[in-house]
């Protein structure tokens, strides 16, 4: 199993494998679209957790002896937060682009700290605050340059990047040496028991699940959830925060790709502006950290040496 190794991989291989998921989760943007096309948003959410649950429960089988009181209530804590994500991600992308929504899920990287100073007061840089200005600027140009402006779909995947963030703090908040894969299972169960009780509350509305349907659900159940929730629990660990936020940046750019190439989208050159924005926005303030770490690397060798 992956998370057996004792070693730190080398770091080609951790970046390849978490561009790997980068693909997979941009991917999931284009799949989540087409099957919406047959299977109601809620409907497509609790089926595709559903599954999850079922297939991650399989690779679990020789750890459940060891799920205990203390992973379940973790792994469901966490597991609310990533029902949130992915209710408003499936009820974002089936009412806007899903150019324009990879890109406004990636918000939840300015998202971060301006909770972490609300909650904790963790003091927010200027290097940030920049990225969050230029974020404003990228969604009005967003805003401005669509025919229907900034819609609701559009409002529902800012506040599912507002979700990411909440769980992303969760995870490291809540979560600290249980085993990944049985938290992971947890996590799936809640967000599919979230879906279950959604589909009993509302109207079950009649549709019927087609062949393209039936692939877009058991790709977003395999491929951008399980086998990318177990990879990026593996091999994130051994890169630095900053690192692993910057090769993230690239979902929204493969979720625009897809749409261009395979659904025919277009982005109107002030919506496109936008888009570039929001990215820049989002990576600036990630590389000027990773300038920083470089540097303060830099100088603890040369202390080092200096003090040989």
């Amino acid at each position: 199993m992956i998370q057996a190794q004792t070693a730190a991989p080398p770091h080609a291989k951790v970046t390849a494998i978490l561009l790997f998921t980068t693909l997979m989760w941009g991917g999931s943007f284009l799949f989540n679209k087409i099957g919406m096309r047959e299977v109601p948003p809620v409907h497509f959410f609790f089926f595709r957790f559903a599954l999850a649950a079922l297939l991650m429960g399989g690779v679990c089988l020789p750890r459940l002896a060891r799920l205990n009181r203390h992973i379940a209530v973790r792994g469901a804590v966490v597991g609310l937060a990533l029902a949130a994500v992915n209710l408003t991600f499936v009820l974002g992308v089936s009412g806007t682009t899903i150019s324009r929504a990879g890109y406004l899920n990636n918000l939840f990287v300015l998202f971060i700290p301006l909770l972490t100073f609300a909650l904790w007061r963790e003091r927010v840089d200027r290097v940030t605050f920049g990225g969050i200005a230029l974020a404003v600027v990228g969604l009005w140009a967003l805003a401005s340059g669509g025919a229907e402006g900034f819609n609701q779909g559009d409002l529902l995947s800012t506040v599912c990047a507002l979700f990411i963030a909440i769980h992303i703090i969760a995870v490291s908040r809540v979560l600290r040496d249980e085993d990944v894969y049985l938290v992971t299972f947890v996590q799936f169960v809640t967000v599919a028991a979230v879906g279950l009780v959604l589909c009993l509350v509302l109207p079950w509305p009649e549709f019927t699940i087609g062949r393209a349907g039936a692939w877009s659900l058991a790709y977003c159940a395999l491929f951008p959830t399980v086998i990318c929730f177990t990879l990026q629990n593996a091999y994130q660990r051994f890169t630095t925060p900053t690192r692993a936020g910057l090769i993230y940046t690239l979902d929204p750019v493969w979720s625009m790709l897809f749409g261009v190439f395979i659904l025919g989208e277009r982005l109107t050159p002030r919506e496109l502006a936008g888009c570039v924005l929001i990215l820049m926005a989002v990576a600036g303030p990630l590389l000027a950290r990773l300038y920083l770490e470089q540097r303060h690397r830099r100088l603890y060798r040369l202390d080092g040496a200096e003090g040989t």
